[in-house]
């Protein structure tokens, strides 16, 4: 599986929900996990393997081992609170980083692998990667979270790298 690279046009379109969780969305969630894993990544969104569809995986950060995923169907961002900038990259930007405003504290809901409705309240590493990959599902890259200025020179300065 391949992870999609700016300016791939499928990285800045919206996903579709997910109506049925089948085995060929169970396949594609653990061939999301392998990948991620072998970019040494800590979050991966369907649209940065080419698919349109509303789900993620991401490191279970309150596993100190760092083997635990959790898979999100479906997101919904109930709640949010705070504000806090945070250092972050992308594996589909891959090599440039750049601070960009997110929620402190973020309450999500989603379907996990088995179809059960789970609900998060986060804070921390967890809530900022939950938001990165859940713009990914809305066509979203972690550059248009900058001020405009700032995304300007960001975006010319990787628009000549990946050109």
């Amino acid at each position: 599986m391949n992870i999609r690279i700016y300016p791939d046009p499928i990285l800045q379109k919206s996903s579709s929900e997910i109506k049925n969780i089948d085995k060929g969305l169970v396949d594609l969630i653990n061939s999301m996990v392998n990948t991620m894993r072998e970019a040494e990544g800590i979050g991966l969104a369907a649209p940065q393997v080419g698919v349109l569809k509303r789900v993620f995986v991401c490191q279970d950060f309150s596993d100190e081992s760092k083997e635990t995923f959790l898979t999100m169907i479906n997101p919904k961002i109930i709640d949010t609170e705070g504000r806090v900038e945070s250092k972050e990259g992308c594996l589909s930007i891959p090599g440039y980083y750049d601070y960009v405003y997110r929620a402190e504290k973020i309450q999500i809901e989603a379907l996990d692998i088995n179809g059960k409705s789970k609900t998060y309240l986060t804070d921390g590493m967890q809530s900022i990667v939950f938001q990165h990959e859940y713009d990914h599902l809305d066509g979203i890259l972690f550059p248009y979270r900058m001020s405009q200025i700032k995304r300007d020179i960001f975006m010319k300065k990787i628009n000549r790298e990946f050109k």
